[in-house]
């Protein structure tokens, strides 16, 4: 792999190559991709979707919207900060083809705004969800009528490839998506592979899979134009997809336990105990002392504790670009961190004291029971459809999915999938809401 593929501007559909040295500077591509993600209303449904804590009623705990913002601004500094080292390194970057620092910054930032954009309502429970109907509940029986990889797409179902799908697939009058560019699309894709194998090997992006049976090509094509493919038809993550994941690693480990303490479920203590690890040569104890509130006291601990990571992460990245650039390293950038034990303690306590929580789980448990409902109810709907033997409920329940979900002419693949994709991008309170209404 090598930088000047890595940076392709090329959008879906494009006949001729764009360079970076022909960009409008007030507004270059790549934050085009940011823009066309914020203004998307798969993005803007995130705010009423889960995070961690469903159904919330306080106006402090982070939804999707909130923490993929949150992300996205931790991305764009640790693409900024890589972009700045990686110029210096290969000034040619600059000078021949005018890349700057900044452009790394917005490549990651926008991947990162877009991480969550395909994630089911209820959080991972939703995805579980999805993937229990096709695999244990009434969704089995299809399963003699789909290909090996189109049944673990569905029993499987994985947020991020249908993000992707959401990112690039064609609509009528809109070919190609968000058509962002293949750059922005590399970051994003964590892991590119399919759902089958189901694991290659133990590199961390095959941990899960990026894409559809249905984006199987486009996805060849944008790996190709990047040169992340390999002569054995195998991918390799995008170097700049590390960064995304360690964005999201950074925010969900401290704004989790963030929410926690502010929730009153872990006590600020424990915010002393485990962040001042992570900040203490960098404190200032006067001001920390007088700060009031307890909310403004975690705060600061955790605007501290971000900046350490992110200077963390950059040095480990920098240190193994070579080994980045060839595929050969194999985990998340953060596993080499010298903060990895105090991470690992904070998000130990987490998962006591807020996920594994009986708010969270008993929420999580209605979560389930909504998705398998509205499954059942689309799904038949969907099929006996497309096989002429709709019944007047059947009618009634295709009149309330959007006609971008629906496509008659389509294999049962396509027709299962969409109504699963239809599913997850429904909000916490819409598929709560139509459970209760179909009851």
């Amino acid at each position: 792999m090598n930088w000047e593929q890595l940076l392709s501007l090329k959008r879906q559909g494009d006949t001729l190559k764009r360079l970076r040295l022909e960009q409008d500077e007030t507004r270059i591509g790549f934050e085009v991709d940011y823009d066309r993600i914020i203004f998307s209303s798969s993005f803007r449904s995130l705010q009423d979707k889960t995070q961690v804590i469903p159904f919330s009623k306080t106006s402090f705990v982070h939804t999707r919207l909130t923490h993929s913002l949150e992300v996205s601004v931790v991305g764009r500094s640790l693409g900024r900060i890589v972009g700045k080292k990686l110029i210096e390194k290969h000034p040619h970057l600059n000078k021949t083809y005018g890349f700057q620092s900044n452009d790394f910054g917005a490549i990651v930032a926008a991947a990162s705004l877009a991480h969550d954009i395909g994630n089911p309502p209820f959080g991972h429970s939703g995805e579980m969800a999805i993937g229990d109907y096709f695999k244990n509940g009434n969704g089995s029986k299809y399963k003699d009528q789909l290909n090996k990889q189109q049944y673990q797409d569905l029993c499987d179902f994985e947020g991020n490839a249908n993000g992707f799908k959401i990112l690039t697939e064609n609509k009528v009058g809109i070919p190609g998506g968000l058509r962002l560019s293949y750059a922005t699309l590399g970051a994003f894709t964590k892991y590119p592979k399919g759902s089958v194998p189901k694991k290659l090997s133990q590199h961390i992006k095959d941990k899960k899979f990026g894409f559809f049976e249905s984006q199987n090509n486009f996805f060849d094509e944008v790996a190709s134009e990047l040169g992340i493919k390999s002569d054995n038809g195998n991918y390799s993550r995008h170097p700049l997809a590390f960064l995304v994941e360690a964005a999201d690693d950074i925010c969900y480990t401290l704004i989790d336990f963030e929410d926690g303490i502010n929730l009153g479920w872990i006590s600020e203590e424990y915010a002393l105990e485990y962040l001042i690890r992570l900040v203490k040569g960098s404190i200032d104890s006067k001001k920390y002392n007088s700060l009031e509130h307890k909310s403004d006291r975690v705060a600061y601990l955790r605007a501290l504790s971000v900046n350490t990571l992110i200077n963390d992460a950059v040095n480990i990245f920098i240190k193994n670009e070579e080994d980045l650039l060839s595929g050969n390293y194999s985990k998340s950038i953060l596993e080499e961190s010298a903060f990895k034990a105090q991470m690992k303690d904070i998000i130990d306590i987490s998962v006591k004291k807020v996920y594994n929580s009986k708010e969270v789980i008993e929420k999580e448990l209605k979560g389930y029971q909504v998705i398998h409902h509205l499954l059942e109810v689309f799904v038949k709907a969907s099929v006996n459809n497309q096989q002429n033997c709709s019944s007047a409920f059947d009618d009634l329940a295709l009149a309330c999915i959007p006609k971008s979900y629906l496509h008659k002419e389509g294999d049962l693949y396509t027709q299962l999938l969409d109504i699963s994709c239809f599913i997850a991008s429904l909000t916490d309170g819409k598929a709560l809401e139509w459970y209760k209404k179909m009851s």
